[in-house]
């Protein structure tokens, strides 16, 4: 029922230059792919993989946006200036932004609205650190950031949002949750979405796994019922490890 989504999370890596030659490689790759497939480049890559990509059926997201429209915002880059380069969807709440940028549920859930209001995609990303975890907050964790991040997203908004699902402890360490537990949380959440909406919406949610996914783990990741995709970082940034996570199934 539910498509396989694979993206890319580029973070602060790919110069323009870099990301259009990346990009004109990916697209020959994956072509003929049955993987819905993302990359997410820096902002300042945005443009160079957006005309590379032109008629592809790779989505090229931004790794984050303003809660505000336009303003006295220094750095900042808006849902406006996003769509105006052609930009369709965006990752929100990333690990790395709650715990480097003190982003708070509350603040990344101004982002989800008006990010919906504006008629973007969003990839919104929730997950426990080491410590919540050992300490049994897991459920925790994920029923506040599930609830607090949707938090007047209607059901049929619904449709517009991928969750990710990556325990903070297993991102760029190397070390990944296993099989079982990385799909035990994935049905947790899609329990969560189900009491917050219908079983409709929950059983057609996507689940994405987050945290030190590549060619060797995606396919146990995969085979498991609630993980429907993956969020990559540091294997996302060569064709070489990529394209085997898009292709998990061949």
């Amino acid at each position: 029922m539910r498509k396989p989504y694979i993206a890319g999370n580029w973070k602060m890596n790919m110069t323009p230059s870099e990301g259009a030659a990346f990009a004109k490689e990916l697209a020959k790759a994956v072509e003929g792919t049955n993987t819905k497939v993302m990359v997410a480049p820096p902002y300042v890559t945005i443009p160079a993989v957006l005309e590379i990509l032109k008629g592809s059926e790779i989505i090229v997201a931004a790794q984050n946006m303003s809660d505000n429209l336009k303003g006295a915002f220094t750095g900042e880059v808006s849902a406006t200036m996003l769509k105006d380069l052609g930009v369709t969807n965006v990752i929100l709440g990333h690990s790395e932004r709650r715990a480097l940028y003190g982003e708070t549920d509350a603040f990344i859930n101004r982002k989800v609205l008006l990010a919906l209001a504006e008629g973007m995609e969003i990839d919104l990303c929730i997950g426990e650190t080491l410590e919540e975890r050992e300490a049994g907050k897991l459920e925790e964790v994920l029923s506040r950031q599930v609830e607090e991040g949707l938090k007047g997203v209607s059901a049929e908004q619904m449709q517009h949002i991928t969750l990710a699902y990556e325990p903070v402890w297993a991102i760029g360490t190397g070390k990944t949750a296993t099989p079982e537990d990385a799909d035990a949380a994935h049905a947790y959440v899609r329990s969560l979405v189900e009491k917050l909406y219908n079983k409709g919406v929950a059983e057609e949610l996507i689940i994405q796994y987050g945290g030190s996914v590549k060619a060797s783990n995606v396919k146990a990741l995969m085979s498991k019922e609630h993980i429907d995709g993956a969020l990559v970082g540091g294997a996302s940034l060569s064709v070489e490890q990529f394209l085997p996570i898009v292709n998990f199934d061949k």
